[in-house]
């Protein structure tokens, strides 16, 4: 049985590939006809084959739980998305505008405070943060750049219209499984990157290396950048080891650093390297058990010195999450319009600020119809699903409000658009997201794409490979 895209329907979801049954939107009508022409069985073979890849190529992640990590293969789905260039290239210049501003105001959160002293955000809102690191006041880093590394989440509603969902500034990761996507697509369809001109993705670690030296407080044309990761253990470690080689830095834990006269050294077999830039993959507060958690085994004793001396670089800087908040997210038109003086090109989704008196009464009258989200965790976890959710969990979400309204902001539930899978008997419709990589230095890079992420379960709305979604290769292909 081939594919067959009359049977195929999203229901009431904007389908990126489908526009209607049976009709394939332009970007994506030779990539339809082409999965056309195969039988399912041929589809599953190709899936089977790019399992077999993953797991040839050691592309897995670490799944966090009360029984323990577990090491997973990366999960994959072979039919890829596709965006057009005109609409990437419109998608790109919004993301870059968004990071710019971001990092004007993490720059005037650590030195003048000037848009607190215009009150166009409160104060203590930000001061209130968790993610606020006092020990920054007054530092500057090079180029006035804070997240030199961010991740952006977009959707996709109903409209067809990209929105921001949300920021992450601290220590973005899923680079590597966008790389590796590609590799293992272009194994499964060959024939497709013969046929499409597909805007490549392959010179992201180049290009972040480049950002990485920009910043290096030496001027050299080979700095020595190194990655600081927590180790083996870590969920994100493919990641951190991937990036390394392919930038030819070295992979380095806490006890491969050492400071001596408030400058970083890496151990080698050749005695002591200076390093210049530290590419860290380690939260703030194991950073530097001298500044922060003094319990910490992960950081660098002296780092944090060394870095506001002026001896080292640290990509992302420490402090940089004050503006990776889900409540300082719905600022950011704000900040983009006091900052640089222009109309955002990316809009936010519509959002409900717990810690306001009427929006939090809103929110408690209509939990049943709204997703909430804690500000600070990340990968899906501590949110409610209000349409989903069992009354109990309305009326625990309700007490943990009224307990803490700073660390709660609400959102209707997105009608996230959808794309097709791969299932057992039919290529099927599931909801998606995408987090494109901005890098900003001297100059700014867009990743051409970004990570597609996917719920696999039928109906779930729920993207985060730890809560059991997948991933997909993401195109972005000419509107002809």
């Amino acid at each position: 049985m081939r594919v067959n895209w009359k049977t195929y329907n999203s229901g009431k979801f904007f389908d990126e590939i489908i526009s209607s049954p049976g009709f394939a939107r332009k970007p994506a009508r030779r990539l339809a006809s082409h999965l056309a022409s195969l039988t399912h069985g041929e589809l599953l073979e190709k899936k089977r084959a790019a399992d077999l890849a993953i797991k040839t190529m050691g592309i897995s992640f670490t799944v966090y739980s009360d029984a323990g990590n577990i090491d997973r293969e990366w999960p994959y789905d072979i039919i890829p998305r596709i965006i057009a260039e005109k609409e990437w290239d419109q998608t790109s210049l919004g993301l870059q505008q968004r990071l710019r501003a971001l990092n004007c105001f993490i720059n005037d959160t650590y030195n003048d405070q000037k848009i607190f002293k215009d009150k166009i955000i409160p104060k203590e809102l930000v001061l209130d943060s968790t993610n606020f690191r006092k020990e920054c006041m007054g530092i500057k880093p090079k180029y006035g750049v804070w997240a030199h590394i961010c991740g952006t989440d977009l959707i996709k509603d109903d409209d067809g219209q990209f929105y921001v969902l949300e920021d992450n500034l601290r220590v973005p990761s899923g680079v590597s499984y966008m790389l590796e996507n590609r590799r293992v697509t272009k194994r499964v369809f060959p024939e497709l990157f013969e046929n499409h001109r597909i805007r490549p993705i392959t010179e992201y670690p180049a290009q972040l290396f480049d950002t990485l030296a920009a910043i290096s407080p030496r001027p050299s044309d080979y700095p020595e950048v190194v990655v600081l990761t927590p180790g083996a253990f870590n969920s994100a470690y493919f990641e951190h080891s991937f990036l390394a080689q392919r930038m030819g830095a070295e992979l380095v834990e806490g006890g491969d650093l050492v400071v001596e006269k408030d400058k970083v050294f890496m151990r080698t077999i050749d005695g002591l390297s200076q390093v210049d830039v530290v590419y860290r993959r380690i939260d703030d507060m194991f950073l530097d058990p001298k500044v922060f958690r003094k319990d910490s085994t992960l950081g660098v004793p002296g780092l944090f010195k060394s870095w506001v001396k002026g001896n080292l670089a640290l990509a992302n800087a420490p402090g940089a999450g004050v503006a990776d908040d889900k409540i300082i997210y719905t600022y950011v038109p704000a900040m983009i319009k006091y900052y640089l003086g222009e109309e955002p090109l990316l809009p936010n989704v519509e959002s409900f600020l717990c810690i306001d008196k009427v929006q939090r009464q809103h929110v408690l009258q209509h939990l049943d119809k709204l997703v909430i989200k804690p500000a600070n965790e990340s990968g899906g976890y501590g949110m409610l699903i209000g349409p989903q959710a069992s009354k109990r969990e309305l009326a625990e979400f309700a007490r943990r409000i009224k307990a803490d309204p700073r660390n709660y902001m609400a959102q209707p539930l997105i009608s996230l658009s959808t794309v097709p899978i791969l299932g057992e008997r039919v290529v099927e419709p599931r909801h998606v997201d995408l987090r494109p990589f901005i890098l900003q230095a001297d100059k700014t890079h867009v990743t051409a794409g970004g990570l597609t992420r996917v719920a696999m379960v039928k109906g779930s709305f729920i993207v985060n490979s730890s809560q059991g979604g997948g991933s997909k290769d993401t195109w972005i292909v000419g509107d002809k």
